[in-house]
């Protein structure tokens, strides 16, 4: 059986890799649910995580469309939370966001250039795994992420940030 692992995260059991979208809309996301107090700007967020603020702008307009981020205009204006976090389902914000999970090619709509794919039972396995996974986050709310944020040790500075502006 091949054991060797030459990379790092492998070794770690790193998780399917979501997209810079995906990663940059739950950042967002537990960012305001941790500041329901206060409006938020993209330059907040954008600065904390040392991410494109364009980037952000796109994320942002996204979560004002499905509903769950609410944008006030104006001198004074910024975004929150729309939704309270314990509506806000991981699982679904992820499927939102993520393009596909075709963790290989045969996944594909034209998954016609692997010659195993007749007696593969690779596909069945990573479908089980994808499946789970979904099951897993589909648990999660951001209620229960920022509850976990919480009670989380802080790093010196940044969690000030988020906390206390």
């Amino acid at each position: 059986m091949y054991t060797e692992h030459t990379d790092q995260r492998d070794k770690l059991g790193a998780p399917m890799r979501l997209t810079a979208y995906t990663d940059y809309t739950l950042r967002t996301l537990i960012y305001l649910g941790m500041r329901r107090d206060r409006l938020a700007t993209i330059q907040d967020i954008a600065q904390l995580h040392d991410i494109s603020k364009n980037h952000l702008m796109k994320v942002v307009h996204q979560l004002g469309l499905s509903g769950m981020v609410e944008t006030v205009r104006g001198r004074n204006g910024g975004l929150r939370l729309k939704v309270a976090p314990e509506e806000i389902n991981i699982g679904a914000v992820v499927r939102h966001s993520e393009s596909d999970f075709y963790m290989a090619e045969c996944f594909g709509p034209n998954a016609t250039a692997c010659h195993l794919a007749p007696a593969c039972a690779l596909k069945g396995v990573l479908a089980a795994a994808t499946a789970a996974y979904l099951k897993v986050i589909d648990g999660v709310t951001l209620a229960d992420l920022i509850a976990a944020q919480a009670t989380a040790p802080r790093r010196p500075g940044v969690a000030d940030i988020v906390w206390q502006r």
